[in-house]
């Protein structure tokens, strides 16, 4: 007769409880930081078209001068 397979679960030390937590944290702090980062280079990109923008005004306005 053949034994029964045992399963085993290993119980988490310390140390791994500490790091899965703070692997939760953390992708959370990652999330906010990229979106953050976005924004700064969606509005970064809004900034250099109004430059564009207003050197093209400055640009005409100088040139109808007389």
């Amino acid at each position: 007769m053949q034994a029964a397979p045992v399963h085993a679960t290993a119980i988490p030390t310390f140390t791994n409880a500490l790091r899965a937590v703070e692997s939760l944290l953390m992708s959370s702090g990652q999330r906010t930081a990229r979106r953050n980062a976005w924004t700064s280079v969606l509005e970064d990109r809004r900034r250099a078209k109004d430059r564009v923008e207003t050197q093209r005004v400055l640009e005409a306005v100088t040139s109808a001068r007389p």
